[in-house]
């Protein structure tokens, strides 16, 4: 990446990887949501990274997922 492009934001990588193992469990939105405890709109702006997710809410994802938070930062 050249010195002055911009790194793509966190938030869009976050959420495409959230998207990516939530559809790879064959999920929708309604469900993580249900299953996590957290809105589904909350979940879809996420998701569009719209939204600067808390610590405790990518923990919370992340173990109804069954899977390492660390898992979801691998983008």
């Amino acid at each position: 990446m050249a010195k002055n492009e911009k790194s793509p934001d966190p938030r869009l990588l976050f959420g495409k990887r959230l998207a990516q193992l939530r559809k790879e469990r064959g999920w929708s939105q309604e469900q993580l949501a249900l299953e996590s405890g957290l809105a589904r709109s909350y979940l879809g702006g996420i998701e569009r990274g719209q939204r600067n997710i808390a610590l405790l809410n990518i923990c919370r994802l992340a173990g109804t997922l069954g899977i390492p938070a660390s898992e979801l930062m691998d983008f």
